[in-house]
């Protein structure tokens, strides 16, 4: 199973928005939220998230939840 790790820190960025998205349209993955989870200097800069412990950061939150849906085909 598919796990993905979101920074509540980075929800200001848009990334629960996201984790939302994520949540519903795919129940099967896991899916944790971290107090924080290192990256607190690309934490700053926009949205991240962790796919499978691989770090994937984008633009915007629309460009972060096509980035990982296509990582989760």
């Amino acid at each position: 199973m598919k796990e993905i790790k979101f920074c509540e820190n980075n929800f200001i960025h848009g990334a629960d928005e996201v984790m939302e998205k994520l949540q519903e349209e795919f129940p099967n993955i896991t899916i944790e939220v971290e107090p924080c989870l290192g990256y607190c200097g690309d934490c700053a800069n926009g949205p991240f998230a962790l796919v499978e412990d691989d770090f994937i950061e984008a633009e915007s939150s629309d460009e972060l939840y096509d980035t990982i849906v296509e990582r989760l085909k």
